[in-house]
């Protein structure tokens, strides 16, 4: 039986513009698993982003609580949460979101270089074991701006591993990529998930991806739909 790595309960988060609030979440339980690799699939507007936000410690939910490894995080500062968040999330977005006057290993080492204030030889060695890990060890002293699209993701997907987080968030991972090298993309997160028992959830609007998965979870109007 898999351990709860992340438990959401009665999460619900509301938006005020004036006089007028709107309710994206409403009233949302989850249990994600450890070493799993889950899809979060919804239309637009059906509070997924939210949703990915409030469980990437990125946004505080109006109401409820979150639990990452037994730790409950409801009541942390900011600053407590981003240190968590620093030490046990990563994330992979559609835009990568690269520094393009950074080198390759630059921007794997980032996570963990930028609290220390230095790249040490420590971290570069690690950086460049997880750039040979996605194939582009070769690659290691490009600036972000040189390279293609599929190898700019698998250097943001060595920069989501930099501190071997539990759990990795991915948002729309594939949305800018073409058919075969969404494929690859897919096809490392699964050997990663495998190999490192590293916990995925993609959101994704691709039914080919969301099908590699474990399982789907799928969010309609701010609710998770029974399954």
């Amino acid at each position: 039986m898999s351990h709860t790595l992340l438990l959401a309960k009665d999460i619900i988060k509301s938006f005020r513009n004036g006089e007028q609030e709107t309710c994206v979440l409403k009233g949302i339980d989850l249990n994600i698993p450890q070493g799993k690799m889950l899809a979060l699939q919804g239309a637009s507007g059906s509070g997924k982003s939210t949703l990915l936000n409030i469980l990437g410690l990125l946004m505080r939910p109006t109401a409820g609580e979150l639990m990452l490894l037994d730790q409950s995080l409801t009541n942390l500062s900011d600053g407590s949460l981003s240190k968590y968040r620093n030490q046990h999330l990563g994330f992979v977005f559609q835009y990568h979101n690269l520094l393009p006057d950074f080198t390759a290993l630059e921007n794997v080492a980032f996570p963990a270089a930028a609290p220390q204030g230095r790249l040490t030889g420590e971290l570069r060695k690690r950086a460049l074991h997880l750039l040979d890990r996605v194939g582009l060890s070769d690659r290691s002293h490009f600036l972000a701006s040189q390279l293609s699209g599929g190898q700019k993701q698998r250097v943001a997907i060595a920069r989501a591993l930099i501190n071997k987080p539990d759990l990795v968030l991915a948002d729309e991972p594939t949305g800018n990529l073409d058919q075969d090298t969404a494929k690859q993309v897919m096809n490392l997160l699964r050997e990663i998930n495998r190999t490192d028992n590293t916990t995925f959830l993609i959101s994704t609007h691709d039914n080919n991806v969301a099908s590699k998965c474990d399982e789907i979870i799928r969010i309609t109007d701010g609710k998770i739909a029974p399954t």
